[in-house]
């Protein structure tokens, strides 16, 4: 249970970053957007859909590897 409780702590922690400094978000997500877009403007949407699958799948399955 207690893991649980600092998954909820971390969770709120970076929400609230989020609400009181949206440009740190921006600043950490513009280099995903901007590959994304490249992927996006060479090929077409579909792919860039995919790859963007393809990197949340690998966040969550590393993201539980290194737990």
């Amino acid at each position: 249970m207690a893991g649980k409780d600092i998954d909820r702590i971390r969770a709120r922690s970076a929400w609230e970053t989020v609400k009181e400094s949206p440009v740190i978000t921006a600043i950490a997500v513009a280099p995903v957007v901007l590959v994304l877009g490249v992927v996006w403007f060479l090929t077409n949407g579909w792919v860039a859909f995919l790859l963007l699958a393809l990197l949340g799948v690998g966040v969550v399955v590393g993201g539980k590897l290194l737990k």
